[in-house]
Parts: C-alpha cells; sequence; structure tokens
C-alpha cells in the first residue's frame, strides 16, 4: 500500500504563508514606475495603451513556480506501508530492569546511574546492528513492552534514551514477568536465532510477579529463545544517597545464580558488569552473535518523488521566462 508525504511538512508552516503575503503585496500595494510624456494623455484617449493582463499570467506563473519549489524544499516522498525486505541478522529483545536501584552508581569518581550507563550501552549496541529487528521490554515492579521488534533504529534510539526510571513503578523487580513479556514478543519471529539480553541489578520481588521463572523459561524453550543474562553493579555494592543527602553504600543485591542458571538452560551466557567498560564489552561479545538470512516486514519503505515535481518546477520557470524575455519583453 502506497501513499504520499513529506519528508519536512513543516517547510510548509514557514514558506506558504510568505508567499501568500508577497502575493498580496504585490498586488494591492506594489506600485510599476510610470513615465510621463508630452503625448501620454493623447494615447490614453486614443486607446493604443496596452493591455496589462500579461502582468496577472507573469505573476500567476512566478507564484506557481515559487509554490513547486517550496514543494521541492519539502522533500516529497512516496511510501510503502508494509515492504518486504530480505535482512541478515538476528531478531533480539532487550529487557531493562528500572527498579528503584538503577538510580544507583558504582563508581564514585563516575557517578552516572546505572540506567543511564545502561540506556547508553543499549544504544551503541543497536548503532552496531543495523539489520538485525530489535525491540525493549523494561521491567520493575511491573513489566511492559517499550517497543516491538523493529527496523527503524533511530525510533528505537529515541524510545531508549526517553527510558528513564518512574515510567512504571520502580518499587519492585519483576524479572520473571518481565522475561515472560520479553518472550511473547519473540514468539512471532521467523529469524533462525532469536535473542534475549536480560540486564538487571536486583533480586526478583516475588510480591511483585505474576509467573515463575520455571514459566518463563518453559516459555524461552518451546520458542527456541537464547537469553543472555547481565548483572549490572559492582560486587563490591553500589553508591546511593540517603535522606540527608550523603553518599553511603548499598549492598549488592544481583542474584547471580539465578541469572546464570537463565543462560545457562536457554543456551545463552551469563556476564557481569561492574563498570562501563566491562559493559560496553559484553555488548561487544554479543555483537559477535551468528547471523542468519531471513525475510522481514519493513514498515515504511520511502521512495523519493523529487524527480517528478523538479520537472514541473523547471517547466513553469521557462515558461516564464519565455513569456517574460521574448514574447513581453518590452512592456516588462
Amino acid at each position: 500500500m502506497y501513499y504520499f508525504r513529506f519528508a519536512y511538512p513543516q517547510v510548509f508552516y514557514l514558506f506558504v504563508p510568505l508567499l501568500i503575503a508577497a502575493i498580496v503585496y504585490r498586488i494591492k500595494f506594489h506600485r510599476y514606475p510610470t513615465y510621463q510624456y508630452p503625448l501620454t494623455n493623447q494615447i490614453k484617449k486614443s486607446g493604443l495603451t496596452k493591455n496589462k493582463s500579461y502582468k496577472t499570467v507573469l505573476l500567476l506563473l512566478r507564484s506557481m513556480t515559487l509554490l513547486f519549489l517550496i514543494v521541492l524544499i519539502a522533500r516529497p516522498q512516496w511510501t510503502d506501508a508494509r515492504s518486504k525486505i530480505t535482512v541478515d541478522g538476528v531478531d533480539i529483545m532487550l529487557a531493562l530492569d528500572v527498579s528503584g536501584s538503577m538510580q544507583l552508581f558504582d563508581d564514585l569518581q563516575d557517578r552516572r546511574q546505572r540506567i543511564a550507563i545502561a540506556k547508553k550501552e543499549a544504544i551503541n549496541f543497536v548503532k552496531k546492528r543495523p539489520e538485525d529487528q530489535i525491540g525493549i521490554v523494561i521491567f520493575g515492579a511491573e513489566a511492559i513492552a517499550r517497543c516491538p521488534l523493529t527496523l527503524d533504529k533511530e525510533i528505537l534510539i529515541k524510545i531508549i534514551d526517553n527510558t528513564n526510571l518512574g515510567i512504571i513503578s520502580p518499587s519492585g523487580t519483576s524479572l520473571a514477568t518481565g522475561l515472560a513479556t520479553t518472550i511473547t514478543k519473540l514468539k512471532n519471529s521467523k529469524a533462525k536465532n532469536k535473542i534475549i539480553i536480560l540486564l538487571t541489578d536486583g533480586q526478583p520481588t516475588p510480591e511483585t510477579e505474576s509467573v515463575s521463572i520455571e514459566t518463563a523459561l518453559e516459555l524461552a524453550k518451546k520458542f527456541q529463545t537464547k537469553i543472555y543474562t547481565v548483572a549490572i553493579g559492582n560486587k563490591r555494592g553500589g553508591y546511593g544517597q540517603n535522606s540527608f543527602g550523603f553518599v553511603q553504600q548499598i549492598p549488592d543485591s544481583v542474584n547471580e545464580l539465578l541469572l546464570q542458571n537463565i543462560a545457562q538452560q536457554t543456551g545463552g551466557k551469563f556476564f557481569r558488569a561492574n563498570n562501563p567498560k566491562e559493559m560496553r564489552a559484553i555488548y561487544n561479545t554479543i555483537n559477535k552473535l551468528e547471523k542468519t538470512q531471513y525475510e522481514t516486514s519493513l514498515f515504511s519503505r520511502h521512495y523519493e518523488a523529487f524527480a517528478s515535481f523538479i520537472w514541473f518546477f523547471l517547466f513553469l520557470l521557462c515558461f516564464e521566462l519565455l513569456f517574460r524575455l521574448f514574447i513581453w519583453r518590452e512592456l516588462v
């Protein structure tokens, strides 16, 4: 299904009012120079003065030329809403912990919160996988899908960058629920390799879970999904501010045995990221995953319509020059 669009529609908001204002000024307020000769009155009485309709024609041609120029600046495009393309890659879902503990930092010299580091390295990872479909699920006291599998990396990066603590309740870590939600987003994938990168810094909270970890693992095996688990946070513990504004150390609460078990049962691998450097190294390791070729739907493929409109623009411009320089040359 094709539809027409402009890549930069905001151009019309700026230039169309200016064009209209210029046309109104030309018609209402602009005055052509007049020349007085001794026989002026006699010429007028004899009806020998020239018809001024040519000025209207030239104004119309100039206005249409400028309008098509504005259209070209707005970048007209035809869009195929459901194009089928063949890509080389794997389908990857990111499962990101956004519980309250992700506001801690692990280095007194680099006080960036864990969530900030996780987002930055996730974005770097996405940029290195241009041919892969990637999506993201976040979990805290609950779990929601922030973005389904997509090839539109610009949208995905914006979503990751705008993922902050507080979007969902941070008072809990529904790891099993988040994992099950992530797996369901991969169940219709046609890729040979389906990967989940699960990143967390805490212990699951049983009170907030809607499914068990065993159920989540059964789903992962059923849909042949490999899970790479990443524990973020220094083993010595992180740092946070207390109610008085002082920095205090918070003990590490990651359940490494659980994360190792999840990775082992699904054919993945467990990683520990004590600092940003290690986090980047982990993503680089995962980036070396085997790739496979498959066909997928690209939500929108754009075809430039510039060539069609530039011919209209050139035709009108040449038409105006023809009249102005050769036909009504003496009148203008």
